[in-house]
């Protein structure tokens, strides 16, 4: 019996040793990410962000920690993830039912939409680039010569009977045209009324033909404050069209975007798309609205202003593989940090008081 005892005993010895790694393995959870802040971002030598920090206080409630495999590419993440390389993805992932058939995502830990971000506009730079526009300036410089041709004109009409034009040629010049530029603005002189037959016909048609010159003045440069503000703005997505649009491929608002026949350009990642903003080869990106909110709100201040109201209205959650054992543990431990107020502590912390 001694002996059966003992040979009972070092098998069982032998089976936990067995299983001790993987015991201990299973205590540690790998962590795919990308860089999307501010839901998960590499800061000061360690993974950080609203999602990560979510995501360590749902690990310590299970009783687990965490290693992270930080990946190139969004489609990379969720890729390994399905493949089941990988435990968990934590970032902004948008809760689909296409992802669904692959993967097995969490409650919602963040409720979110698309937005559109454009190139912060100037309205003085605009004014400044109709002004000096070459239609405009050629039509300035043509109107002033009119001015002083008339003017000079009115001077040899009138230099012998009007006391104001009995000057020489050269004092004459800015006194006429001063004389022809007031009578276009605001009418003429009244004390300054032409004396002789060809003046007084002469100073009617200039009258009347100021009346002309004004208002085409007034309405080129309308027309063109007209023309660039419709060519330039983006206020919804039914603008995008004829725009150049950028954003992620494989992402969700490039879903938005095909379903709505909208040509648009796709970049691999965030810093290539932002990079090519900030270049100015895209008149318009739609991603996610709190990405670029906070892109515009940080680095892409007095480059980027965000338009509109969010829309498309989405949720994130975490991504598993199918099936994981993980997926009821994650979902109870989300449901403690809602009720004890640690999920509401960390959204005040990167996003402020929820409405």
């Amino acid at each position: 019996m001694l002996r059966s005892l003992c040979l009972l005993l070092t098998a069982l010895t032998l089976t936990l040793g067995a299983a001790l790694p993987g015991l201990v393995s299973a205590q540690t959870v790998e962590v795919a990410t990308v860089e999307r802040p501010p839901f998960s971002t590499f800061h000061n030598g360690a993974q950080t962000g609203f999602s990560i920090e979510l995501w360590e206080a749902v690990a310590k409630e299970i009783g687990k920690s965490s290693t992270y495999a930080r990946q190139n590419t969004f489609s990379d993440m969720l890729g390994r993830v399905q493949a089941g390389t990988i435990d968990i993805a934590v970032a902004n992932i948008s809760i689909t039912a296409e992802r669904e058939k692959v993967l097995d995502f969490s409650h919602a830990i963040f409720e979110s939409g698309l937005q559109i971000m454009v190139p912060h506009s100037n309205q003085i730079s605009t004014v400044w680039r109709v002004i000096l526009s070459r239609d405009l300036v050629l039509a300035i410089i043509v109107a002033f010569l009119m001015l002083f041709g008339g003017g000079m004109l009115m001077w040899h009409l009138e230099r012998r009977a009007q006391p104001f034009f009995d000057r020489p040629a050269r004092e004459a010049m800015f006194p006429s045209f001063w004389w022809a530029l007031n009578l276009v603005v605001n009418g003429g002189f009244e004390e300054r009324v032409p004396r002789t037959f060809f003046g007084r016909v002469f100073g009617v048609l200039l009258v009347l033909s100021s009346l002309f010159l004004v208002s085409i003045f007034v309405a080129k440069i309308t027309a063109m404050l007209t023309v660039d503000a419709i060519q330039g703005s983006v206020n919804s997505p039914n603008d995008l069209y004829g725009k150049t649009t950028g954003t992620i491929s494989g992402s969700t608002s490039a879903a938005f975007l095909q379903d709505r026949d909208v040509d648009y350009v796709g970049y691999e990642d965030l810093g290539a798309l932002i990079e090519a903003f900030e270049t100015g080869q895209l008149d318009a990106v739609v991603f996610d609205a709190p990405v670029l909110a906070y892109y515009a709100n940080h680095d892409g201040r007095s480059k980027a202003q965000m338009i509109g109201a969010p829309f498309r209205r989405e949720a994130y959650g975490f991504a598993l593989p199918s099936g994981s054992p993980l997926l009821e543990p994650i979902n109870r431990a989300l449901l403690t940090l809602r009720e004890n107020g640690t999920y509401d502590r960390l959204y005040r912390k990167y996003f402020g008081s929820q409405n």
